[in-house]
């Protein structure tokens, strides 16, 4: 009923939005006919970050409060990069001391923005757009698809790279004639990147640590110059106590082309012991990617050497990594110029992971895993599979061919990129464990096939809550649905819970990896989006389940203790 009573106001507002910000008083809308505010941010539950810092050396804590400062500013490019008028708003909204404004104030910052991530994108202030501009604030909002294809295409091809590249946003030329042009990150966030290029290279001052010194001086400089190569590999060799990742990554908002990144931060505390664990199973990634299920000319032969594993307990997050749904890893740099030279390193934030299995799995499990397979499910499990996630982000198709032309997987999927390449990750994930499984080469404790596969399936649930408007969760949604075609998943008609047939879930687990990879080797949009169109879906059967879980948090809201002790000077 929400959303069919909510064209009309979504209509008007398209017409009369971005003049309602300028001069109307804001409120929330009303959802349903009551206000339900406060239910929206019940869905995110608040989890203290606290990070034991007493390791660390007072050098290394005087460069941590330098970098929980940039990660500060990486916000409010963010808020910029969301929409034209997100930054005028959230200074208006901040402004509204009464509880009322207090609240639409908060969760505005969970969102980052005016419309609500859980809920398809719906405004929850009036006075703007009926749905965040799908070119975000990269493009002209009057642009259209086309529009830019004819521009990029009629560019050199150095030109047309940097108009469809990660770093440069795409404006309308001064002087008339509504032609577009191109603008490096460092041109159009020029006064916020001099702030952070400043602060980091203090924290290099200041740490004792030569990588990270490096890192942190390099990536300074990439603020300015908008060359970000060398210091996405100096970040590939970073080895600190302290781990910091700030700049510009993930494409997700860019739901025009998925060409351009938003800016974001994380910074926390290595874990040593977990890092060294868990860098075993970096020996074995060249032997997974020599066995994908796809055509061998579709494999990379040779992977970049790099590929680094790190633990970390987060601290602070900045940018795109603080809205909406927490990310509890990643795998970067995106950059497939760097991954086919250097490799990728993952970064698994554990504390983050924790609270995540704790407050969202277990409750999860309970109402929709059956009680045979809900017994076997636990965090070893949870946290590795994310791991295989991150491992498989940089494994398979990345630079590719099509009809004699060079190219690469993001270019050829464009918008479909993210959610088809978080599919991939996903169900590809699940083929290398049990490849690894198959050849004992997993020797990890509470590891075995039904739980890996128990503990996905309750997983699959947490990832569709976040909505399939949302990549990961439209990726999940395209898994669920294959697998139960293939009778790996099965809900029980008594009761409507699930349980997997491991049988067919290894078979069905190999198809769909083949499927996705090959599709993504032969640069097919085509059927990758009918793939998604036809499975990335809610259909009865989930739709029931996820009806059950009622009040069930969705997700975590970090508090970040740790971060705000460090800035206080404690």
């Amino acid at each position: 009923m929400l959303k069919r009573d909510g064209i009309a106001v979504k209509r008007l507002l398209v017409v009369f939005g971005l003049s309602l910000v300028a001069g109307s008083s804001l409120m929330l809308l009303p959802a349903s006919g009551e206000d339900n505010l406060k239910r929206k941010m019940d869905r995110f539950a608040p989890i203290e970050l606290k990070v034991d810092l007493t390791s660390l050396p007072k050098a290394e804590q005087s460069a941590l409060a330098k970098l929980i400062q940039a990660a500060q500013v990486m916000d409010r490019i963010y808020l910029r990069q969301v929409w034209p008028g997100n930054p005028a708003l959230a200074a208006r909204l901040e402004k509204d001391k009464s509880p009322r404004g207090q609240e639409i104030w908060q969760y505005f910052q969970i969102n980052r923005g005016p419309w609500s991530e859980l809920d398809g994108g719906e405004p929850f202030v009036s006075g703007v757009p009926a749905t965040r501009p799908p070119g975000a604030n990269y493009y002209p909002e009057d642009m259209s698809k086309e529009e830019f294809d004819t521009f990029a295409n009629s560019l050199p091809e150095a030109e047309r790279q940097k108009a469809t590249g990660f770093f440069y946003t795409i404006r309308r030329a001064p002087g008339g004639g509504n032609r577009l042009t191109t603008v490096p990150y460092s041109d159009e966030y020029r006064q916020e990147l001099r702030e952070a290029s400043e602060l980091l290279k203090q924290a290099a001052g200041l740490t004792q640590t030569p990588s990270l010194k490096s890192y942190l001086e390099k990536r300074a400089a990439a603020f300015q110059s908008n060359d970000y190569y060398e210091s996405d590999v100096a970040w590939l060799e970073l080895d600190s106590p302290i781990d910091v990742t700030i700049g510009p990554y993930e494409t997700y908002m860019d739901e025009l082309f998925g060409y351009k990144a938003a800016f974001e931060a994380f910074v926390g505390l290595r874990d040593e012991a977990e890092s060294r664990k868990l860098a075993l199973l970096t020996q074995h990634l060249q032997e997974i990617e020599n066995n994908l299920p796809i055509d061998p000319r579709y494999r990379n032969p040779k992977l970049g050497a790099l590929a680094p594993i790190r633990v970390i307990d987060e601290i602070i997050v900045g940018g795109e990594a603080r809205k909406g749904v927490q990310t509890a890893a990643f795998n970067l740099p995106n950059d497939e110029r760097v991954i086919r030279e250097k490799g990728s390193k993952r970064v698994m934030l554990r504390n983050v992971q924790e609270a995540k299995f704790q407050k969202i799995l277990v409750p999860i499990s309970k109402i929709a895993v059956a009680s045979e397979p809900r017994s076997l499910v636990n965090f070893e499990a949870f946290f590795t599979h994310i791991l295989a996630h991150e491992l498989m982000h940089g494994l398979g198709p990345h630079d590719i061919e099509v009809n004699g032309r060079k190219t690469s997987v993001r270019e050829e999927m464009k918008e479909l990129y993210s959610a088809f390449e978080e599919a991939k990750a996903d169900i590809s994930g699940l083929f290398a464990l049990q490849y690894l499984i198959d050849h004992r080469l997993l020797n990890l404790d509470r590891l075995s096939e039904p739980a890996i596969y128990a503990t996905y399936l309750a997983g699959v649930f947490r990832s569709v809550r976040f909505g399939i408007n949302e990549a990961h969760g439209r990726g999940m949604a395209l898994q669920f649905n294959f697998l139960m075609d293939e009778g790996a998943i099965a809900q029980d008609p008594s009761n409507g819970t699930f349980r997997v047939d491991v049988k067919k879930m290894k078979a069905a687990t190999t198809k769909l990896t083949g499927q996705i990879l090959t599709i993504q080797a032969q640069g097919d949009y085509a059927k990758a989006k009918e793939l998604l169109d036809r499975l990335a879906v809610i259909r009865p059967a989930m739709q029931q389940t996820l009806d059950k879980f009622g009040d069930l948090p969705v997700d975590i809201r970090p508090v970040f203790t740790t971060a705000n002790q460090v800035a206080a000077g404690k």
